[in-house]
């Protein structure tokens, strides 16, 4: 006799154990389905460990300029053993912290790989052998791995993906880093910090291409100081490899094509969902380029079939997922007769973003050419950290913050800076939208001093000039 749940949830990255613990709170007897290690991707190969790295490039860097801050260092060398040991060490932690979760929750946890079946059946194949359990609804959340260039695959040697630049056998002396999202920008960024030559080719006309312009434009200037080349409107076309080299043929957006030569190359050129072999087939669901369509919900219109996270459209974020996590689980639960529950969709507009290079970015919302675009006549605010006395006290002075504002609303549209600590910042600016506050509240708001949070302040009080101190 197969396990009978009320639901089963296929993937345990930060959608899936996150709407598994709320299925739980609700009465729901919940079973999660993991194929290789709790907490997913970003918990073991993606957002955490890679900011266990970029932890230790940050403090590299500030010893390595010590003298900035009226301090003597000298000696200073990385460890990149050490550095990717520590890393890996946090994984760890918190592949367990998800573990201990599933057990305190009464959550039922199946090791093994789970394929649809219809009808509410799933078949799990594992270590133990193969099993059924069958669940009232399915939520898949079976994430997304990284794209490969259709001409270069991925050899964990000279041409990488994140998961190789996580564990690199040796530091690159010279690294090419193809595509500018977040994740090659992170990349690109930490391997410079730890003394890499880095170049970074950009197929559109602009890196970080999904933030603000003015972002964009300041990003790239700040890391073409730090030492990072970069190549926009550019192409790879070709790369071979050899034992301890690879060569690269790139074109510009004004010129032929050259060839280059690097000792790796990270590819990061976007993700592919994990929707192959797991039964969708039959299903009856609705998919585009292999991400699975849904509703605000998670509904994918098959019945007792939900789908969230990384294999439904983006923006790929594991805040993202935890939320259509928790809106399935109580969407899930109303349909079991929770009457008590009320569910709230997403709402895409008020999804953070961050990319934790240096300097960090983060943004919320539209930006000033989407706003335009999509008929607002705006007011924009900036103000920049050389403004802020926390920031200067910091020896952090590089940056700014940006907000956009309906001009006959005061309706707060987005809000998009750069610098130190913005990626806590946001925050403020993401619940302000949430709260449909207005550009008067923000302005009538207090905001404490000395704190980097009073550029936000001055941003808004800039969008009406009457920005304080510039």
């Amino acid at each position: 006799m197969a396990d009978k749940f009320d639901l089963i949830v296929l993937g345990s990255g930060p959608g899936g154990y996150v709407a598994a613990i709320r299925a739980t709170q609700l009465g729901l007897r919940t079973a999660i389905v993991e194929r290789e290690l709790l907490g997913g991707i970003c918990l073991n190969w993606g957002c955490i460990p890679t900011k266990a790295l970029l932890r230790s490039a940050e403090i590299f860097h500030y010893m390595q300029n010590a003298g900035d801050y009226g301090l003597k260092a000298s000696g200073i060398e990385a460890d990149l053993d050490a550095v990717v040991k520590r890393s890996r060490g946090v994984a760890r932690q918190l592949n367990q912290g998800v573990a201990h979760l599933m057990k305190k929750n009464g959550i039922t946890v199946f090791m093994g790989k789970g394929e649809l079946q219809g009808s509410g059946r799933l078949q799990i194949s594992g270590q133990d052998g193969s099993q059924e359990i069958t669940g009232k609804h399915i939520i898949i959340a079976t994430g997304a791995r990284a794209r490969d260039l259709p001409f270069a695959p991925a050899d964990g040697e000279r041409i990488w993906t994140y998961r190789d630049a996580m564990t690199p056998r040796e530091m690159p002396s010279k690294l090419l880093v193809i595509g500018s999202g977040a994740i090659g920008i992170e990349f690109a960024s930490f391997y410079n910090d730890m003394g890499v030559d880095v170049t970074v080719v950009e197929m559109l006309d602009r890196i970080v291409p999904v933030e603000d312009a003015e972002i964009s434009s300041f990003l790239k200037k700040s890391l073409e100081k730090q030492g990072i080349e970069i190549l926009t409107g550019a192409g790879v076309e070709s790369i071979e490899t050899a034992e301890d080299t690879l060569r690269a043929s790139i074109k510009p957006a004004d010129g032929e094509a050259a060839e280059h030569e690097f000792s790796h190359a990270i590819v990061a050129i976007g993700i592919q969902p994990n929707t192959e072999g797991i039964g969708l087939e039959e299903q009856g669901i609705t998919m585009e380029r292999g991400f699975i369509q849904i509703d605000e919900f998670g509904r994918t219109g098959a019945e007792g079939l939900w789908a969230i996270g990384d294999c439904v459209p983006g923006p790929w974020l594991a805040h993202k997922a935890s939320h259509e996590g928790i809106a399935a689980a109580e969407s899930i639960a109303r349909e079991l007769g929770n009457e008590e529950v009320h569910p709230h969709p997403l709402n895409r507009n008020t999804i953070p973003a961050c990319t934790y290079c240096h300097p960090q970015i983060a943004s919320v919302g539209l930006t000033e050419a989407k706003a335009k675009d999509a008929g607002h006549d705006v007011n924009v605010g900036n103000f920049p950290f050389i403004g802020n006395g926390k920031a200067i006290a910091l020896g952090e002075a590089e940056g700014f913050i940006k907000t956009v504002f309906d001009a006959s609303t005061g309706e707060l549209l987005g809000a998009h800076m750069i610098g130190a600590e913005v990626t806590e910042l946001i925050q403020g600016y993401t619940i302000g939208k949430e709260l449909e506050t207005t550009e008067a509240e923000l302005m009538n708001t207090i905001f404490p001093h000395p704190t980097l949070s009073e550029m936000m302040h001055e941003s808004v009080l800039s969008a009406h000039g009457r920005a304080l101190h510039i």
